[in-house]
């Protein structure tokens, strides 16, 4: 255990190649020095490892900066307070902030924002469905695809942080049916038993493509009105494959092909986008923090009375935050994927 002066840390050692490997990665102790006026010191409780760190490794243009080799991975994480000099923090505030995978934080006050107390929740669900997760889920819907009441709505990953998240609140506001890929029988059997899912498609049972064409019945005009992506790859296909007219798509991940060393080849039926007059919409979510109070005001209700649940995979120990990372790039997270210190 490291003093409070000191911060173990996570640094980005080279640019994986294909899959990430443990000595993509290198443990470091930092001296963090003296804390100068209106500098926070923080010891953390909770790390979040995501599937976007994935792309920041690559060197190369993106919607934010890659990270850099021989510094810290940084992303979300919640910790307290344990010395301060700046009057808006003090010893004990919970607080939040982008400063990732370091078992110690020290930075201006301004890096730190203080976790918003709410009766019944954990502050973990500040990391997850009433942080940046839930609010992809509910932006992807809402501001993106602009679903309409009694749309048919698609989702894949959708046993993952954000897929879990987004079924449920696309039956809150007014989906008439939701379908969901996930992968294994365990998974599937979750989405309609616990994210309220009314149909379950395990992807590695059989193609997706066949099984998604099955329980659509698109031939009957009975497919999607919108989809919301985490995958790509083949589940961007069979989804195109089976739009209604005027369909609407928000990309919100490809993980599919995070860790491909090649170019992946893209969908071979875009044409269907005229033909149905379809539409997809790629997004990040630094471009919408404005809608954050209002995704807020509707989810911290669902949350507290139970209309949206929310789970996570919980791995323990600083040490274990590399793991928790490769383990999420291969499925093995239901919910958000957490490392608590």
């Amino acid at each position: 255990m490291s003093t409070d002066r000191t911060s173990t840390q996570i640094h980005l050692a080279r640019r994986p190649t294909g899959w990430p490997v443990d000595d993509d990665f290198r443990r470091v102790e930092v001296d963090l020095g003296e804390l100068q006026p209106g500098e926070v010191r923080v010891r953390n409780e909770l790390l979040s490892v995501d599937p976007y760190m994935r792309g920041r490794m690559n060197a190369g243009r993106s919607y934010v900066p890659p990270f850099e080799l021989d510094a810290v991975m940084t992303g979300a994480a919640i910790g307290r307070v344990v010395a301060s000099r700046d009057d808006g923090l003090v010893e004990g505030d919970l607080v939040q902030h982008e400063l990732g995978w370091r078992d110690v934080a020290q930075a201006p006050a301004a890096a730190f924002r203080p976790v918003r107390e709410v009766p019944g929740v954990p502050a973990s669900a500040h990391l997850g469905v009433l942080g940046v997760t839930g609010f992809t889920a509910w932006l992807g819907l809402t501001e993106i695809a602009h679903l309409r009441e009694g749309d048919v709505v698609l989702v894949s990953g959708a046993a993952g942080s954000v897929g879990s998240i987004a079924g449920q609140i696309a039956k809150l506001l007014g989906a008439s049916r939701t379908i969901g890929s996930a992968g294994g029988p365990e998974k599937a059997r979750l989405l309609t038993e616990r994210y309220g899912y009314d149909t379950a498609i395990d992807y590695k049972a059989a193609p997706i493509r066949q099984q998604l064409r099955a329980v659509t019945g698109r031939e009957d005009g009975e497919g999607i009105d919108v989809y919301f992506d985490n995958v790509g790859g083949d589940h961007l296909e069979a989804a195109i494959e089976v739009f209604n007219d005027g369909a609407r798509a928000a990309l919100c991940g490809a993980i599919s092909s995070y860790n491909a060393d090649r170019r992946v080849p893209g969908p071979d039926n875009l044409w269907l986008l005229i033909t149905r007059g379809a539409s997809m919409r790629g997004f990040t979510v630094p471009h919408y923090f404005p809608h954050f109070p209002a995704f807020l005001e509707q989810a911290v209700p669902w949350v507290q009375d139970g209309r949206l649940v929310h789970d996570e995979t919980i791995r323990e120990g600083f040490d274990g935050v590399v793991d928790a990372f490769l383990d999420l790039m291969r499925g093995a997270n239901t919910g958000k994927m957490l490392v608590r210190l």
